[in-house]
């Protein structure tokens, strides 16, 4: 298989989970700490090696777009300022890697979402990464799977374990543990009843296929919410070629999720010298209160 140079993000999602914030503001750009989500995604991505990021968008999320580009009235006014550092902060962002849109013009799935990218991708391995799975750790989260998916000439799903009330919100895997965190994929079921779930290792949005899923998701009928199921299609391509699965070593945030969207603010806040003396000050006033 071939180093991964190319990720695919799918960021055409309505985010209905986190209005009313996000009914003019995409989900991808609520900022974590003094980042946007996706940049957060981005970063994850180059760390990894991945120079060409392909965004899965819609006709009102261009303002992502525009955020992975030069601003050059905001560069000169920063410049004239003499805020250097300022403005090596933004320059870097526009810098950072090749971004390429393409439009889902339907919303269909996760799996349809994937499939519009095809062209762009051709015929080369890929990553997937969705754009509200935060995942922070030593060795990037999509890192840990390319790795596996180089060494076993394989696709890999990253999982992490969840509790088992939770299983019927994920894509759950049928593995067999083959190496601390690394599984042979028997099977996957998207979002099964608790009593169904093989296991309680759930999809977490990271992924390393072939271009062969594209063939897969061509042939796939719509499956849980009436929408084209990337976990079907992977489901199909894993009877025919096998597939991995690797246990993400890191702390995951899902940015869709208010409590943990929070909490995604507060760990960041807490990394930064500037601020963690002043929070960790004001949560314990906060605590003291209730």
């Amino acid at each position: 298989m071939k180093p991964i140079r190319k990720v695919v993000i799918p960021v055409a999602g309505w985010g209905t989970r986190s209005l009313p914030a996000t009914k003019n503001v995409p989900k991808e750009m609520l900022p974590v700490f003094n980042k946007p989500v996706i940049q957060h995604v981005v970063e994850e991505a180059r760390a990894a090696g991945i120079t060409d990021v392909v965004f899965v968008t819609n006709r009102d999320k261009s303002v992502i777009e525009d955020y992975f580009d030069h601003n050059l009235q905001l560069e000169g006014i920063l410049e004239r300022a003499g805020k250097y550092e300022l403005l090596h902060t933004i320059q870097r962002v526009a810098e950072e890697v090749n971004v390429i849109a393409v439009r889902q013009k339907e919303q269909k799935g996760l799996g349809h979402a994937v499939l519009c990218a095809r062209q762009i991708i051709g015929d080369d391995p890929f990553a997937i990464m969705v754009g509200d799975d935060l995942i922070f750790s030593g060795v990037p989260g999509i890192r840990q799977l390319a790795d596996v998916a180089l060494a076993e000439n394989k696709s890999v799903v990253g999982v992490m374990e969840v509790p088992e009330e939770n299983v019927s919100r994920y894509g759950i895997v049928d593995g067999e543990e083959t190496a601390p965190g690394v599984y042979k994929v028997r099977g996957l079921v998207e979002k099964p009843k608790k009593e169904d779930a093989p296991s309680r290792l759930a999809i977490v949005g990271r992924y390393v296929l072939t271009a062969d899923i594209f063939d897969y998701l061509e042939k796939t009928a719509p499956g849980v919410g009436g929408e084209i199921q990337l976990t079907d299609a992977m489901a199909a391509m894993c009877q025919d070629q096998g597939m991995m699965a690797v246990k993400i070593a890191g702390k995951r945030f899902d940015a869709g999720n208010w409590p943990e969207f929070l909490s995604a603010n507060i760990y960041f806040g807490l990394q930064d010298e500037s601020v963690r003396y002043q929070l960790i000050d004001e949560l314990k006033q906060f605590l003291q209160l209730n």
